[in-house]
């Protein structure tokens, strides 16, 4: 049985991990995703953002680091899982390949969404306790996803979504 939170510290560092989890998943699920994608900005874009994934669990690890908390890992995110296994199964659907794309941006979407309200909820957390270096830092994440959200926007929207037409 799981140890009481007792305060928002307790529920700040579960959300960190929570978020560590679902960076880790999605560093293995976007080389799929972008192996998937037929249009080349999508591919791209997958690619570029798994660079970004990749430092965001980074900033994670130094968070914790700095705040002396252990290690961010130990806790699996069943959203991240959830929202990944919608992705895989449109990924081994049969359609064409601007639908393929359509269908793999709207599940990339939901996890941007996903991650930038959680993201969001951290640093207000962070905020309110006073961690304004972890506060900035997540800042810088929030500042990411939602960078790649509107860049998956652009792309569905000036290409794909015609194209799946």
């Amino acid at each position: 049985m799981a140890k009481k939170m007792t305060s928002l510290d307790e529920l700040y560092v579960d959300q960190l991990k929570d978020l560590y989890s679902a960076e880790s998943q999605l560093i293995k699920a976007l080389p799929k995703m972008a192996k998937a994608a037929g249009s080349s900005d999508l591919r791209n874009a997958f690619e570029e953002h798994l660079n970004q994934t990749k430092h965001q669990a980074e900033r994670i690890e130094r968070i914790f680091s700095e705040r002396g908390n252990g290690s961010p890992k130990g806790k699996k995110c069943v959203a991240m899982e959830g929202l990944i296994e919608e992705g895989k199964e449109i990924m081994q659907e049969d359609m064409e390949e601007a639908v393929m794309d359509a269908g793999l941006i709207a599940a990339a979407q939901k996890v941007e969404h996903y991650e930038i309200a959680s993201y969001g909820t951290a640093r207000a957390w962070a905020q309110q306790m006073g961690y304004d270096r972890d506060a900035d830092l997540l800042q810088q994440t929030l500042e990411e996803e939602s960078m790649a959200n509107e860049k998956l926007t652009q792309i569905a929207e000036s290409h794909v979504n015609v194209q799946a037409r």
